[in-house]
């Protein structure tokens, strides 16, 4: 009865008075900082008398276990003032109280509305949070709702995108319970769900990745069986790859080919299975260990750095707002809450409007135009920076495109693949007036010049026709240089020309 009080005991203590915080900056499956939240006191202190003979054990264990059984009673039942919830410890740290990286959140949001726009990269250090900032976004997104029964998150409202099987596995389950499978197309079963976040480990194998077959299932159930993936899981949600430059070169591509094409064909044997697979990619490198290659920058549409010099200011209030965030998890994420219910809002409103923003000719062609000026290879770059365009305008709630939402989406996408170190000038642009010419010089000055010359002529023979063309042209320029300093001084002196 001891131990198993004692464990009941240890139990509550490690889940409810000791709970594990999800700090965005920090490893999950490393242990708590200390001092993130107060410790309690101990359930049971030393007792000040001599530890008990032999003789007393047994009655010793009787009462230690009657005030185990007590003191967890009191905790079930004390109240809950004073901690927080495992749930609400586990909080992310909110996108609207992440000081500065403007455009990367905007690029974020942007990425939030159009699942499709092909990932959003972001490039930075050690400790420039950009976990925080992926974890940030995933927690505004909405919920989304599924069919009840996919393993991929499938959208009732498009059974288009649905896995294969889906629709007979209903119509089975429907005729099953009496019902008719007509209308599973129409009115499929349905469940509301976060949206999911998932992360690819760097040693992720392709099976892990894409799905196989679940061997123990099939033997089971004496059929093939398919096990999802990671892509699977991650569809209609957020598929964060840290350290994206360190994956292996064939898992990058599977992924990004995957992610670009929006369905994954599983082909293995005795198993074919397609499934939409429609996720918001966000990547994050430290480019201190190694360059992201060039082919996978090119299939992200958006790329930026979060080395960017910060304020003294905004370095104060990103501190601050971080210890805050530690000391008090939950009074941070309710006072940020209805910025992060009116930004959410907007998202999910954003993605309706997206269906009917319409992008012009003329805004194309200067989409083109500035791809071209910047060196920029391939059209990739035009069609993820229309994509961006559109975006930009459903979140602001609009249905044409602006040249706000062009600039955004020249700065965005096609700038930082840029080739051409320097923007090329405008024509139009006046030129600096020239320096005034210098004043006529001396007899003696002419006299100095014409020595110098003379002895720089000297100093070398020429080694080669060419030097020796390029001596004559001096020589020349040189006598026409003393001819017109002696008119310039005759001039001066008023006398006359000579013809």
């Amino acid at each position: 009865m001891a131990s198993s009080s004692s464990s009941t005991t240890s139990t509550l203590f490690s889940s409810t008075l000791i709970p594990i915080l999800d700090f965005p900056s920090l490893d999950p499956l490393s242990s708590p900082p200390p001092h993130l939240f107060p410790r309690p006191p101990p359930l049971f202190s030393l007792p000040s008398s001599p530890l008990p003979t032999p003789a007393c054990v047994a009655a010793a264990e009787v009462e230690s276990s009657a005030r185990a059984d007590a003191a967890a009673a009191s905790i079930a039942s004390a109240p809950t003032s004073g901690y927080v919830p495992v749930e609400q410890q586990r909080r992310s740290f909110p996108l609207t109280a992440v000081v500065g990286a403007d455009f990367i959140k905007e690029a974020l949001l942007l990425g939030a509305v159009d699942t499709g726009l092909g990932g959003v990269c972001i490039a930075g250090k050690r400790g420039t949070a950009k976990s925080v900032l992926a974890r940030g976004l995933h927690a505004l997104l909405p919920p989304i709702e599924v069919v009840d029964g996919s393993f991929c998150n499938a959208d009732p409202e498009n059974p288009r995108e649905w896995e294969a099987g889906l629709f007979e596995k209903l119509q089975a389950a429907a005729s099953a319970s009496g019902g008719s499978g007509k209308n599973v197309l129409l009115d499929p079963p349905r469940r509301v769900r976060d949206a999911p976040f998932v992360q690819v480990p760097l040693g992720v194998t392709e099976d892990r990745l894409v799905g196989t077959v679940d061997i123990e299932a099939s033997m089971r159930e004496g059929r093939t069986v398919f096990q999802p993936g990671l892509l699977a899981e991650a569809h209609r949600g957020v598929l964060y790859v840290d350290e994206i430059n360190l994956l292996d070169d064939g898992i990058a591509n599977l992924l990004l080919s995957v992610i670009s094409d929006g369905v994954n064909v599983v082909e293995r044997e005795g198993l074919s299975v397609t499934h939409p697979c429609r996720p918001l990619l966000i990547a994050t490198f430290n480019p201190d260990e190694g360059a992201l290659r060039e082919h996978l920058l090119d299939r992200i549409a958006v790329t930026l750095s979060a080395d960017v010099p910060a304020k003294f200011d905004d370095r104060v209030s990103a501190v601050a707002a971080a210890m805050r965030f530690q000391d008090e998890g939950a009074q941070f994420s309710a006072d940020a809450d209805d910025a992060q219910q009116a930004l959410r809002t907007q998202v999910l409103f954003a993605r309706e409007y997206l269906r009917d923003v319409s992008i012009g000719d003329k805004q194309i062609e200067r989409l083109v135009t500035e791809a071209a000026r910047g060196g920029v290879q391939g059209h990739r770059a035009e069609l993820f920076a229309a994509r961006v365009a559109r975006a930009s305008a459903a979140l602001d709630g609009r249905d044409t495109v602006s040249a706000d939402d062009v600039a955004k989406a020249v700065q965005l996408v096609i700038l930082p693949r840029s080739t051409v170190t320097g923007p090329p000038p405008d024509d139009d642009e006046q030129q600096p007036p020239p320096p005034p010419p210098p004043p006529p010089p001396s007899a003696e000055d002419q006299q100095e010049d014409e020595k110098e010359e003379e002895e720089q002529e000297e100093e070398e023979p020429p080694e080669d026709e060419e030097q020796q063309v390029r001596l004559v042209l001096r020589a020349l320029e040189v006598e026409l240089r003393a001819r017109a300093r002696a008119r310039a001084s005759e001039q001066a002196r008023g006398g006359k020309k000579k013809p």
